[in-house]
């Protein structure tokens, strides 16, 4: 099987992921076994890149978010069969899907409607149950009291898909934060009620329209250096939901207001326990929503081929943190 792997930790200048031959994947009992056709591509990969080395002797095939052609099924993996379409995350501990093949917790997975194609698939599970999780205390949606939220960084896979789930699901106002005219338009296309910049002076620019508090904030970049005037905003007992911790943090500027901290990573479920089969109901929502035109996939930059060139452009593409949407890359023309 031919795969996407490197050795040891490196920056983008470093560029050292070859497409290798490697051994197939092992199927456990509630798996199931992919045919890759379409990847989406996340800056959480091209971190892991920079970052972590495999073990020695080994290699990393990193890879987290696909659509495909189920090949086989573990024997404790209901509901699949040989020949589906579809879409899913992984397991950061194991092998991941820039590869031909990879093997998958079917709960981790959902069919693919016959009027969604796989680059579309691709887009939506990585943003979609991130959001879905930061947002959503369950199905039933947004907690009590819920009724205006900011997005932090609305123009990314995570806030564009955030807005939309937003939109289609609650009567909640969105507001997004962008700094560029392209971004400031694509959160204006994709639902967002007003748009402000986080590179200015985000609370003056709320009050001048009208805004005094916001109930929760999703934040998806720079929560850290953002605490200020993320705290400035919130109302008392507000929400923050976050996706980007890591390190030190002082959480001072929000103790005055007893605000609830979230913190959102796709793969908790999987790794430390829960209810993982919650992430195919997710996943299975999402598509039906894409069809159902209540939800628009958000791959904005496909390109094409199972390659060391294509991956590189699309790490060239994350690492700018300036992305719009999500970029894709199709495997066989898929």
């Amino acid at each position: 099987m031919k795969a996407l792997a490197y050795e040891k930790a490196h920056p983008l200048d470093a560029f050292a992921i070859e497409l290798v031959d490697t051994e197939e994947p092992r199927l456990r009992d509630a798996d199931l076994l992919v045919s890759v056709r379409a990847l989406g591509i996340n800056p959480g990969e091209a971190m892991i890149r920079r970052t972590r080395s495999a073990e020695p002797g080994g290699r990393v095939i990193l890879g987290w978010e696909f659509a495909g052609v189920v090949e086989a099924v573990g024997p404790h993996a209901p509901g699949f069969a040989v020949g589906d379409r579809v879409l899913g995350t992984g397991d950061v501990s194991r092998d991941g899907a820039w590869a031909q093949r990879v093997a998958v917790d079917h709960r981790v997975t959902a069919t693919i409607p016959d009027q969604l194609s796989f680059a579309d698939a691709a887009s939506l599970p990585i943003g979609g149950l991130t959001a879905w999780e930061a947002l959503f205390r369950d199905q039933n949606g947004l907690a009590p009291g819920i009724d205006r939220v900011l997005i932090v960084g609305g123009a990314g896979g995570v806030g564009t898909l955030a807005t939309q789930l937003l939109k289609a699901r609650t009567q909640a106002q969105v507001i997004s934060t962008a700094s560029r005219p392209e971004s400031r338009d694509w959160s204006t296309t994709m639902g967002a009620d007003l748009v402000v910049d986080h590179t200015g002076d985000v609370p003056a620019q709320l009050r001048a329209a009208g805004v005094d508090r916001v109930d929760l904030v999703l934040s998806t970049a720079g929560t850290a250096g953002n605490l200020g005037w993320i705290a400035e905003i919130l109302r008392p007992f507000g929400h923050l939901a976050a996706v980007d911790l890591a390190g030190p943090l002082d959480l001072g500027p929000l103790t005055a207001k007893s605000v609830s901290l979230h913190t959102e990573t796709v793969f908790s479920r999987i790794l430390a326990g829960g209810d993982v089969a919650s992430q195919g109901r997710i996943l299975a929502e999402l598509a039906a929503d894409a069809v159902a035109g209540r939800l628009r996939p958000v791959a904005t930059t496909v390109l094409d081929g199972l390659n060391a060139d294509t991956m590189r452009a699309a790490h060239e593409l994350a690492e700018t943190r300036r992305t719009i949407g999500k970029t894709v890359i199709t495997i066989g023309g898929a």
